[in-house]
């Protein structure tokens, strides 16, 4: 029979059909109720958005320098006798630091006096010649001009008189300041010149005396930061303290922390074309002399707000073609992306300026598994709270690491 060969091909096909549907379909997985693509929704960590008070600190490099600090010059030319006060030492106000040889000073008064003696003696004689003539005036004996001319003798001994004297305390106060005082109390620094110098008076430097208690801390806010600062505070995004008047701390080079807070008591309407900075200062305490002037420090300001800001976790940003934004769960359990407006860093998290609302929930972990409207499933006893602000190493926030 013709067809007998093909009839076991036949037969084997008919089985194989059978046998290969039923191993597909032992292949298809199974379908997850709520899943995309046939896949368990993923699992993910959450942040709840809660509005609140945030405190913000602003650090800045710095240098300490004196409360006072005067040169201490000479007002009279002479040679430098002698040094009365150790170098570095504290020193009290009108204590003296130098003395100039006071011989010539001494000379130039015997003068002065000796002239104010000649002078008182012409006085004299004019006062009683006037005392003579003044009956024969009278009499009509001598003319008006021999009596005038005497009594304006008497006016030109009188002057005469009163400027020997001013030459007598000018020739005193030369004296005087032969000793070199200290006009505040301070401590002095070394000394410029040497004993037997020629000191030409007010145009030669002696020493400096620093008063460095309280003592001035110096420090520059970048312009760029300053402008932002009031942009942030016209739009209600932060609070400064009253009158502006920021606490201040400072960190020292070794990494301490200096025992005594100070306060900001000045800032420069002008900046600087040179540094691009405000210049800025706060005074500290400094009875104990741990501060010294010219060390530089690290200044951390304390006291603006940011109220009502929303901080969520740095990993929770993602970056877009169109900028920045977070996924954030809807109510149907499914990721939306959000684009956000960020701020400045706070501790761990980023503070976002618009795009969120109290009560939100946003993405924290699992993020990258994530698309746009795809569902989720949130991890139970894993939802973070948001990130806790804290004073980071390079300023507010994190000023500058955006």
């Amino acid at each position: 029979m013709p067809d007998t060969p093909s009839m076991p091909r036949f037969i084997f096909g008919s089985v194989l059909l059978p046998a290969a549907a039923l191993l597909l379909a032992g292949c298809e997985p199974a379908a997850a109720p709520g899943g995309h693509g046939g896949f368990p929704p993923p699992l993910v960590t959450v942040a709840g958005v809660e509005p609140k008070d945030l405190p913000v600190a602003y650090e800045y490099p710095a240098q300490s320098a004196g409360y006072r600090e005067v040169e201490v010059r000479a007002r009279v030319t002479g040679i430098l006798e002698r040094r009365n006060y150790r170098e570095g030492a504290l020193v009290k106000q009108g204590q003296s630091l130098f003395t100039i040889d006071p011989a010539p000073f001494r000379v130039a008064l015997a003068r002065a006096e000796a002239d104010i003696a000649v002078a008182e003696a012409r006085r004299a004689q004019a006062r009683r010649e006037v005392k003579r003539l003044r009956p024969v005036i009278d009499a009509r004996a001598i003319s008006q001009k021999e009596f005038d001319d005497a009594l304006s003798a008497e006016q030109v001994a009188d002057a005469e008189v009163n400027s020997a004297r001013a030459r007598v305390n000018e020739a005193k106060l030369n004296i005087e300041y032969t000793r070199v005082q200290a006009p505040i109390a301070g401590v002095a620094s070394r000394s410029a010149v040497s004993e037997g110098t020629l000191v030409s008076g007010p145009s030669v430097l002696l020493t400096t005396v620093t008063q460095t208690d309280p003592i001035y801390v110096i420090f520059g806010i970048p312009d760029r930061e300053y402008l932002a600062l009031r942009r942030d505070v016209e739009a209600g995004r932060l609070k400064l303290p009253e009158h502006g008047r920021f606490q201040a701390s400072l960190k020292l080079a070794d990494g301490g922390v200096h025992s005594r807070t100070g306060a900001v008591n000045f800032t420069d309407v002008r900046v600087n074309a040179q540094t691009g900075t405000i210049e800025s200062r706060a005074e500290f305490p400094n009875p104990d002399g741990a501060l010294r002037a010219g060390q530089f420090v690290r200044i951390v300001l304390q006291g603006a707000v940011r109220p009502g800001a929303i901080v969520v976790p740095q990993r929770a940003v993602l970056e877009g073609p169109k900028g920045k934004f977070v996924y954030t769960v809807t109510a149907d359990s499914k990721a939306e992306a959000r684009p956000v407006e960020v701020g400045e860093w706070a501790g761990e998290g980023w503070i976002i300026n618009a795009g969120l609302k109290a009560g939100e929930r946003v993405i924290v972990d699992g993020v990258l598994k994530l698309g746009p409207g795809a569902p989720v499933k949130i991890a139970e006893g894993t939802a973070e709270q948001p990130a806790q602000p804290v004073a980071p190493d390079g300023g507010a926030g994190a000023k500058g690491k955006k």
